[in-house]
């Protein structure tokens, strides 16, 4: 398990790189450790209105190393007082709705992340719903890369941060990536070979053996 910094360290200004075991910690204890608001009852629902209210949605879809471009939704806050970092998420689910007009009701820890003005990103994986190229059951990591044909999760990642880094507004030049289950997986994929932006990763109840209760063979069927 690695953990994700508090979210002074995400916010703050980027500094000189120091080891990877010390300057990640877990993102599931960031709302602990992060003293994020609570929500009172005088702060309104956090409905799809409120985000965009509140974010500017924006469509990219992001060219990998081998030309595939991965779809990808991003939420800008709207208040300029500050740089804000990127929280990413990567997964083989649908990212309805589709359309930088059309926001979700955010729920769970999208809504809180919202609230705190975190740069908020979902992208489909390779060869799901929006993005191009080959879906992969639980895409192997590549030991021996050649070239930029030779791609995997922890690359697709690396070039997403690179590219938003470089072309989201409003970004402080730190990073975050999270998921639960699948996303959970590419969470653990995407922290091989870091990219130099990401502070901070938290795979939860990540997927890890399809073969142990036959989830996807069905015993050959």
């Amino acid at each position: 398990m690695h953990y994700l910094p508090r979210p002074t360290q995400l916010h703050a200004a980027p500094r000189a790189p120091r080891h990877s075991l010390a300057r990640i910690l877990a993102l599931g204890l960031l709302a602990l450790a992060a003293r994020l608001h609570p929500v009172s009852a005088a702060e309104p629902e956090a409905d799809a209105a409120w985000l965009a209210e509140h974010y500017t949605k924006f469509e990219h879809r992001i060219a990998m190393r081998d030309g595939v471009r991965l779809y990808t939704q991003i939420f800008v806050p709207k208040d300029e007082s500050q740089a804000w970092p990127i929280l990413l998420t990567r997964t083989p689910y649908s990212l309805r709705p589709y359309g930088v007009n059309e926001f979700l009701d955010p729920r769970g820890s999208f809504e809180q992340f919202a609230r705190d003005r975190f740069i908020l990103v979902r992208q489909d994986v390779r060869g799901r719903h929006g993005s191009e190229g080959e879906w992969v059951e639980m895409r192997p990591y590549r030991t021996n890369k050649k070239g930029p044909a030779d791609t995997d999760e922890s690359t697709d990642t690396w070039d997403t941060l690179d590219w938003l880094v470089k072309h989201v507004p409003g970004n402080n030049g730190r990073a975050g990536i999270f998921g639960i289950s699948y996303p959970g997986f590419y969470t653990s994929m995407g922290m091989i070979d870091t990219h130099p932006a990401l502070k901070a990763a938290s795979p939860q109840a990540p997927i890890a053996d399809l073969f142990q209760g036959d989830d996807v063979s069905h015993n050959g069927a």
